[in-house]
């Protein structure tokens, strides 16, 4: 595991997963959301953006959070990847999500943001958690039939999933640093 593409609904999971996956491989994140937006929440040109997400792609190791499967070299990166972690939660799940990181940080940039990019109520982004499954989801499946067999894919459809990868991972890592 060196490239790692941590995708899937926001509010599901998936900052919080890649900055723990980070911290039990010391393989860095790249937030993709970080790279996209500017401050005041202005996104970058689409020219801007593809540079910099080729730029990110071509380091040896990363884990990248976030989508953006049409921009921002979505096919490069599908084919650099090792591994491909794909959140499929319900939508009540990352409705939950959204809602309590908004609760917890209203206001204030999150680690994974872009400076100057607050955290704020936003019906439109609501709406776009609200309708992923029917309107997002598909495209998620479709970019995945590119994934060659030597990729790895692998699906949580609930958090506690998560947690239990990451535990095993981690305990993995344990097992072979003693030895």
């Amino acid at each position: 595991m060196q490239r790692v593409l941590v995708m899937g609904s926001s509010g599901s999971g998936k900052s919080t997963f890649a900055r723990r996956l980070s911290d039990i491989t010391g393989i860095p994140t790249v937030s993709i959301d970080a790279l996209f937006w500017k401050p005041g929440w202005v996104e970058s040109g689409k020219e801007e953006f593809q540079s910099r997400m080729v730029e990110a792609a071509k380091q040896p190791r990363w884990i990248m959070d976030g989508n953006y499967m049409t921009s921002g070299a979505g096919e490069l990166r599908r084919q650099l990847s090792d591994t491909v972690i794909w959140f499929d939660l319900p939508r009540s799940a990352c409705m939950f999500g959204i809602f309590k990181r908004i609760a917890a940080s209203y206001g204030k940039v999150r680690p994974e943001m872009a400076d100057g990019c607050p955290e704020k109520i936003d019906l439109e982004f609501f709406r776009y958690v609200w309708t992923y499954r029917q309107q997002q989801r598909p495209k998620l499946v479709a970019y995945f039939q590119g994934l060659r067999p030597d990729q790895t894919l692998v699906c949580f459809t609930d958090r506690e999933q998560a947690d239990d990868y990451l535990q095993d991972l981690a305990l993995k890592k344990k097992r072979t640093s003693i030895h």
